[in-house]
């Protein structure tokens, strides 16, 4: 099953950089042109369904795209809830007095949902889609396509958070 997983183009430009979790914000002025870039590249693609994340910075990204198929959107494709560090930068929550050791120190530090509840949660939509011999569109954030590529590609997360995915970006996976 071939699946485009998205990343939501670049949200307000004071929450770039910050752990957003679950806020609902939305699309700075170049995320809107990074989102109208991303549907020309993707306008080609002939999708059977197509999910979307419920979060504004994902709908907004989303309503640049014309395709026939109606999105379904989740909050299961959400990003991890940061609790009380939503909104902060790293130097913010580090003043906190929370001081990075490792990335798995790291996140078990911060409060909000279990990153074991998180990987639980995407893990489960994404099996269901198993099934599937459909194209699918994913529109997300980088938290949950990260989960996505370490499970399908058994690899650490944190290695997968090592790779790179910009704001607006896509890759192919195929299931």
């Amino acid at each position: 099953m071939p699946i485009t997983l998205v990343r939501h183009a670049e949200v307000e430009e004071e929450y770039i950089g910050k752990y957003n979790g679950h806020i609902d914000i939305g699309l700075s002025q170049r995320g809107k042109e990074q989102a109208k870039i991303l549907a020309d590249k993707l306008k080609s693609e002939k999708y059977d369904k197509i999910y979307c994340s419920d979060l504004r910075r994902a709908r907004e990204t989303l309503q640049e795209f014309s395709f026939r198929v109606k999105p379904t959107f989740t909050k299961e494709l959400r990003e991890k809830s940061w609790g009380r560090h939503e909104g902060k930068s790293f130097e913010e929550i580090e003043s906190e007095g929370i001081k990075y050791e490792n990335f798995t120190q790291w996140l078990e530090a911060l409060d909000g949902e279990r990153v074991e509840e998180f990987e639980k949660r995407v893990l489960q939509f994404f099996k269901a889609l198993e099934k599937s011999e459909e194209n699918i569109l994913i529109v997300t954030h980088a938290g949950v396509i990260k989960v996505i590529q370490a499970f399908y590609n058994s690899s650490t997360l944190e290695d997968a958070f090592m790779q790179s995915l910009g704001y607006g970006e896509f890759c192919h996976l195929n299931i």
